[in-house]
């Protein structure tokens, strides 16, 4: 009884099945609709691959603004980030200064290996003549505090690359869960977008 039914029903869908192929050639136009299926199928494979492709794109920036601050003077990055990365809407000056109060600050009370007064200085001395106070205000140091704020603006910046690389690496995953290649992925995301 059970398989006379499933019989049954696998009929009536082989029925409607072939009725909705053999439409007559006037109602049916297969190039517009082969089209119209390709360009839904690709904008949905294309947005598997959008949060990736933004990841990258934060990555390379933030790959390209720390060859800046390797390769500078302190003084001098905040101005050359700003200038390279002017379409950006972020404030690299405070960003910098904001990052050197609060390690400096952790240095001073929580590892209580600098005093006070240098935090002060950082804090009220304009930010391209911080390395110039801290040296002057302390000719003894024994470190270098270009080399050491510059460690602690490379630190960061690593870790901002560190953290995109592990994001992309989640996309891709997801990606991969779903049974696509990330790379037919990515090369559909970019053709859908008309890039390269």
């Amino acid at each position: 009884m059970a398989t006379q039914e499933t019989k049954r029903y696998m009929e009536m869908q082989m029925q409607e099945l072939k009725e909705a192929c053999a439409a007559n050639e006037e109602e049916k136009k297969p190039a517009p609709k082969k089209a119209n299926n390709n360009r839904d199928k690709n904008a949905e494979i294309a947005k598997l691959y959008e949060d990736a492709a933004e990841y990258e794109e934060d990555l390379k920036g933030f790959q390209e603004e720390l060859e800046i601050v390797n390769a500078n003077e302190f003084k001098d990055i905040p101005d050359l980030l700003k200038e390279k990365f002017s379409t950006q809407e972020r404030d690299y000056a405070q960003e910098i200064r904001t990052l050197l109060e609060a390690t400096w600050a952790h240095y001073v009370n929580v590892e209580k290996t600098h005093p006070q007064e240098q935090l002060d200085i950082i804090k009220t001395t304009a930010l391209h003549e911080i390395v110039t106070a801290l040296a002057k205000a302390y000719p003894d140091y024994e470190g270098d505090f270009e080399s050491d704020i510059k460690e602690i603006l490379v630190k960061r910046w690593e870790m901002l690359i560190a953290i995109k690389k592990e994001h992309i690496k989640e996309e891709i995953a997801e990606i991969k869960i779903l049974g696509l290649k990330p790379n037919y992925v990515q090369r559909i995301y970019k053709q859908f977008h008309g890039i390269e």
